[in-house]
């Protein structure tokens, strides 16, 4: 039998265990990625998807981060994503949401007042995914198809042009929402070979994998909390 102090400590500490609430679980953040081809990552493997890579380099610097939730489709304009989004059931808020749309605005030759004004509001749409946290939501600027095999033949300077006014479109009215801007369009334009998806117009994994290195040097962990 326990003599009477020892049955006192043995009743404050199962009254203390008691007490005590159970450790709390780690948050899953999550994030949702917006787009076309590009964040579809057409004519790659799903695991190369830079959306896909960029959830795996924040888990490996340290957040507990869920794979994306990913509304994009090959082809896709802003109004079309914007249309998709309308008819789309998600859950907000996101903890991170990155958008990148454009590229087919441009090759349709839809006008960059156009563009801006579908832009503007596709913006504002992320950052209300966002929980009205605009430095949560990633934006990244248009790559130059341009440059790619499937350009052969085409003014190639014409495409530079158009593809830069859109991106200093998309540069402006990230910055006045308050959202973050990575431009990845320079290592879109370098002659790599393996930079080239094998349908030679869309990004490799390799060329992917190089967005994501970027994004995390321009923005490391630190700087999204």
């Amino acid at each position: 039998m326990h003599s009477i102090p020892t049955l006192l400590i043995l009743i404050f500490f199962g009254l203390l265990s008691a007490c005590q609430k159970p450790p709390m679980q780690e948050k899953i953040h999550t994030y949702l990625a917006l787009g076309d081809s590009y964040t579809i990552g057409e004519s790659v493997d799903p695991a190369l998807r830079w959306p896909v890579l960029w959830q795996k380099a924040l888990v490996q610097a340290g957040m507990n981060i869920a794979p994306p939730t990913i509304i994009a489709k090959t082809g896709w304009t802003t109004d079309e994503l914007q249309t998709a989004l309308e008819k789309a059931t998600l859950t907000p808020p996101y903890d991170r949401v990155s958008l990148l749309i454009g590229v087919n605005n441009q090759y349709r030759g839809r006008s960059p007042e156009e563009y801006r004004l579908e832009f503007r509001t596709l913006v504002a749409q992320a950052i209300q995914y966002a929980g009205q946290q605009p430095n949560h939501v990633l934006v990244l600027s248009i790559p130059d198809w341009g440059v790619t095999p499937f350009a052969a033949g085409r003014d190639r300077v014409k495409i530079a042009l158009e593809i830069d006014a859109f991106n200093r479109i998309n540069q402006e009215e990230t910055q006045k929402a308050g959202a973050v801007y990575v431009d990845i369009t320079a290592i879109s334009r370098e002659p790599k070979p393996e930079f080239i998806a094998t349908d030679g117009l869309h990004p490799s994994g390799v060329m992917y994998a190089a967005w994501v290195e970027k994004i995390m040097n321009q923005l490391p962990l630190s700087s999204w909390k």
